[in-house]
């Protein structure tokens, strides 16, 4: 396997700085114009309908209680609803409500915007084949 060279490590750094100024960028746009953070909106993008928190964690790949932290102060915002689930009567269950709605159909025309802006506007075609394809790929070879 062979070594990294400056190039090689001018290229890493380079694309891990864009990376980070680009999520940050992100991320301060979702709170600028819909008042809600990156993991907010994950939760409103993967909640189409009612879901068990497990499930939503494992659909989010978080930590059970990281979820239960985060949809506690979403459903003090009034974005999600709890629900009871079983015959437990144990509040297992989430899902959107009205506002939580509105806001992921907001946010998600607002974030596009700004990937669209931040993104998409500055590659050519070519360039965002290539991204995609790698991209892809890495993916495969990761996720697989």
């Amino acid at each position: 396997m062979a070594e990294m060279g400056s190039a090689d490590w001018a290229f890493w750094d380079t694309w891990m700085r864009a990376q980070r100024l680009l999520v940050r960028e992100l991320d301060r746009g979702l709170q600028r114009d819909c008042g809600i953070s990156k993991a907010e909106f994950g939760v409103l993008m993967t909640l189409s309908g009612p879901m068990r928190v497990g499930e939503l964690a494992d659909a989010l790949d978080w930590e059970k209680s990281r979820v239960a932290h985060l949809l506690t102060r979403m459903e003090n915002r009034g974005l999600v609803a709890r629900t009871e689930d079983g015959a437990s009567g144990r509040r297992t269950g989430v899902e959107l409500t009205d506002e939580g709605r509105r806001t992921a159909e907001r946010a998600t025309r607002a974030h596009g915007a700004n990937i669209r802006r931040l993104v998409l506007d500055r590659l050519p075609p070519e360039q965002a084949a290539a991204i995609g394809a790698w991209s892809e790929q890495v993916v495969g070879y990761l996720d697989g």
